[in-house]
């Protein structure tokens, strides 16, 4: 299966993947190497980098490892094909503008394709063929009223739109994803391969940390994560699988949690 990493914090973290150690986790290496892409907020736009080759082979990646790019939240992932084509358009996270700004939005899992909802709005048609863009236009078609009114929904009303389209993922594959707004950051823990064979719980990860005085880096296999700004850094941290041997802990299956400025603000079983 695929591998997701996002990141929300309280101030902009300069974030330095290597995509490539991040594939290779839990030895993995074969599976993950349809391509890989990475997305980094900056306020309502995001700079999304994406490629169909390996990550430890992209010349892309050597590149963002040299870039000094902050941003608050950041989601990635690496692709192992299971559904679509080796082509660009297949690669996450995928990114639409809706009400003014960039939403992302990454899965990993396998979804049943032909029992996914239809997308009604000719607005949210997929560019790729997965399931997992689909599943993204499905989501948008949901936003969108409410996204477009005069305000932007209230985050209550987020969390229920959200909260109930995972549950419409979930009969249907495994559904663990990541999606954001620009301002919150929603992961959804689900099932995921097992080392045994079959798929269980947990599907995603969360490790919180803060930094009272000055922000210490945060060091990783694949990730380094350094604050851009002296005082107060709170993180959050979703990943696939524990990155380090800090204290991750697991999504139970079915939970939806919300992060905002690096700080957990629900969670949703």
């Amino acid at each position: 299966m695929c591998e997701l990493l996002a990141m929300s914090s309280r101030v902009p973290a300069t974030v330095r993947l290597s995509l490539g150690e991040l594939a290779r986790h839990g030895g993995l290496t074969g599976p993950h190497k349809d391509g890989w892409g990475v997305g980094f907020y900056d306020g309502t736009d995001a700079r999304v980098f994406k490629d169909v080759t390996a990550a430890s082979d992209s010349p892309w990646v050597e590149f963002l490892q040299r870039q000094p790019l902050a941003s608050s939240i950041v989601l990635a992932h690496v692709r192992r094909l299971t559904q679509g084509t080796r082509t660009l358009a297949s690669c996450q996270p995928f990114a639409r503008e809706l009400g003014g700004r960039t939403h992302l939005f990454a899965h990993n899992g396998d979804l049943d394709r032909a029992r996914l909802p239809a997308v009604a709005r000719a607005g949210a048609r997929p560019l790729g063929d997965t399931d997992s863009e689909h599943a993204f236009c499905v989501l948008l078609d949901r936003l969108r009223e409410p996204w477009l009114g005069d305000e932007p929904p209230t985050v209550e009303q987020r969390i229920a739109i959200v909260g109930e389209f995972a549950a419409t993922l979930r009969p249907l594959g495994p559904a663990n994803f990541l999606y954001s707004d620009g301002e919150l950051l929603f992961a959804h823990g689900h099932i995921r391969t097992r080392p045994g064979g079959g798929f269980g719980p947990p599907g995603l990860h969360v490790l919180t940390r803060v930094c009272a005085v000055e922000p210490s880096p945060i060091e990783a296999p694949g990730l380094a994560i350094t604050g851009a700004h002296a005082g107060e850094q709170r993180v959050v941290l979703v990943a696939s699988v524990p990155l380090s041997t800090e204290g991750w802990a697991p999504l139970a299956e079915g939970e939806l949690l919300v992060a905002r400025a690096g700080a957990i603000v629900a969670r949703v079983a």
